[in-house]
């Protein structure tokens, strides 16, 4: 099968045999025929060799790269794409996990299929498209996912539904693709929450704090808890079972408070331990008079580009700098980056940067990342977003 061609400057190529996915405008040095956004496209070095392959794009961006030999990209090269993505995440020890049935099935980049996460709860497949090559062939997609996960799979519902390209000329709607479910309760390590993947933030739930809200439970055992922008509560019912004698959720959206408490009372119903506030999380802190000593800072991403970079290091130099001020001594900070453009570095350094202000002797204890079911591409270091840092302050 033939497919357009974009043909790239001279020592543009280099990039792509170092097998990154991402071809950037400025290399592109000719395009053969008319490309619209979201064609298959061969990838060809200045002299006519054949690189990669990938869909089109408008943008920055102007190819996502699946695969880098020649590939007919039909429903068999996808159904393998995601196969190879339950076989990783196997090993990892999902999906059949009986404490959790909860996890990312399909990490773009990570996985080798740029612009689609998939994310599963209990047998709902939350399909979230970022790019219009993917949107084009979702009933392929969908017919992959059926072929490799089988029995274990009830129903697919798209998301994708404001993740377009805002250039994009097409119009998703989120609903379900394919079988139907009203359950929207799974299991993470033992504990249940609501999954909101209709109108809730990502895919309905962040998955990728897994086993840093397990890490938070060994430390909780008679703290007073403040979890900031909670969103809908995950690390405050995993203090809550770790024996917090307190815990407080903030968040400035009262949708996502309405469902904290949906899922402390799934878990821990009628327990007075637990209060939540619909409130600027900077604004908490300022009033606030609780002598917390175990703090959580995972706002969202400050920064989606690099143009906004500097603002958002200050943004967490200010938020750390006022809890690292105001914990108890012998208190603990579990606090996050979830911006991809902000490196695992320059992080540091602003929470380092907010400690020295503060005059206090503060430790790290633990680095932080994202989980086994979000993977990064070696090749492809942007797929490293998450960071954080367990911090001791005396």
């Amino acid at each position: 099968m033939e497919f357009a061609t974009i043909t790239l400057k001279p020592g543009k190529e280099q990039s792509v045999q170092r097998y990154h996915p991402w071809v950037f405008s400025g290399a592109i040095k000719a395009v053969s025929g008319e490309i619209q956004e979201g064609d298959v496209v061969d990838v060809l070095d200045h002299q006519g060799n054949y690189l990669a392959t990938g869909h089109s794009q408008i943008g920055a961006i102007a190819v996502r790269i699946f695969s880098f030999s020649k590939v007919v990209p039909d429903l068999a090269f996808w159904t393998q794409k995601i196969k190879n993505a339950l076989e990783l995440r196997k090993q990892a020890g999902f999906p059949d996990a009986e404490q959790t049935n909860a996890y990312r099935l399909i990490y773009a980049e990570g996985d080798g299929i740029p612009g689609l996460i998939v994310d599963m709860y209990n047998g709902t497949a939350i399909m979230q498209i970022h790019t219009v090559g993917m949107y084009l062939i979702k009933e392929t997609l969908c017919d992959a996912l059926k072929n490799v996960m089988g029995s274990r799979l009830k129903a697919i519902y798209n998301k994708s539904e404001g993740a377009m390209p805002f250039k994009a000329e097409v119009q998703p709607e989120n609903g379900f693709l394919w079988g139907k479910t009203s359950d929207n309760t799974a299991i993470e390590n033992g504990l249940l929450f609501n999954v909101d993947y209709e109108k809730g933030q990502k895919t309905g739930f962040f998955l990728d704090q897994r086993e840093n809200r397990a890490l938070l439970e060994r430390y909780s055992k008679g703290k007073k808890v403040l979890n900031l922008f909670c969103y809908t509560g995950g690390f405050s019912f995993y203090a809550l079972r770790g024996g917090a004698e307190l815990v407080h959720s903030v968040d400035s959206s009262e949708r996502a408070i309405d469902l904290t408490n949906k899922n402390i009372e799934l878990n821990f119903p009628e327990d007075e331990r637990h209060k939540a506030f619909s409130e600027d999380a900077f604004k908490f802190l300022n009033y606030s008079k609780e002598a917390y000593n175990l703090i959580i800072l995972d706002p969202p991403a400050f920064a989606k580009h690099q143009n906004v970079v500097p603002n958002a290091l200050q943004g967490y130099r200010k938020l750390n700098a006022k809890a690292i001020r105001q914990i108890k001594p012998g208190g603990i900070i579990f606090t996050f980056s979830c911006s991809q453009v902000i490196t695992r570095d320059a992080f540091r350094k602003a929470v380092f940067t907010a400690a020295a202000k503060s005059g206090r002797h503060v430790r790290i204890i633990h680095q932080m990342e994202q989980p086994a079911d979000h993977p990064v591409n070696i090749y492809h270091p942007e797929s490293e977003y998450l960071k954080g840092l367990v911090l001791y302050v005396e």
